[in-house]
């Protein structure tokens, strides 16, 4: 199964901003949703098409309300997730998956909350250590050459 996380916004409270809303609450209706850290909404699709056309479904809310939207595939990665840019170019063909794994976002995860991202290059098959804060776990997340750095 593939999954996508939703990362909301600071300032908001993401699920009920979602949940609030006719549009959103008739997209999410079908998905068994979880909150894996502060302020974010997990659920499974079927596929990275599934994903991707579930993010389209929502872009206006995720515009407003979220920092980040995530799509994590097995048969992508076990590990790291995508940014929705990067799972939106393999859905489409424009970037082959074992093409995804050189530029990383990389968050802290401290008492499950994310804190601030790192932008992380793999060199040599090996990711540099995020460093931002002290913190014994990370969210990898693939993203695209453009978004690197953003």
């Amino acid at each position: 199964m593939t999954r996508v996380c939703l990362i909301g916004a600071p300032e908001v409270n993401l699920r009920y901003e979602l949940l609030s809303r006719e549009t959103a609450r008739a997209a999410l209706a079908t998905y068994d949703l979880h909150e894996p850290y502060r302020n974010s909404l997990e659920l499974e699709t079927v596929s990275v098409g599934a994903a991707v056309s579930l993010l389209n479904d929502l872009n206006w809310y995720l515009v407003r309300f979220a920092d980040d939207a995530l799509v994590k595939s097995p048969s992508i990665s076990e590990t790291e997730w995508l940014s929705r840019k990067l799972a939106t170019a393999v859905r489409e063909g424009d970037i082959r998956p074992e093409e995804t794994d050189r530029y990383l976002k990389v968050y802290g995860v401290d008492d499950d909350e994310l804190l601030d991202p790192m932008y992380l290059a793999r060199v040599d098959g090996r990711v540099p250590d995020y460093d931002l804060y002290d913190v014994d776990e990370t969210l990898r997340v693939r993203v695209t050459e453009s978004e690197f750095g953003e």
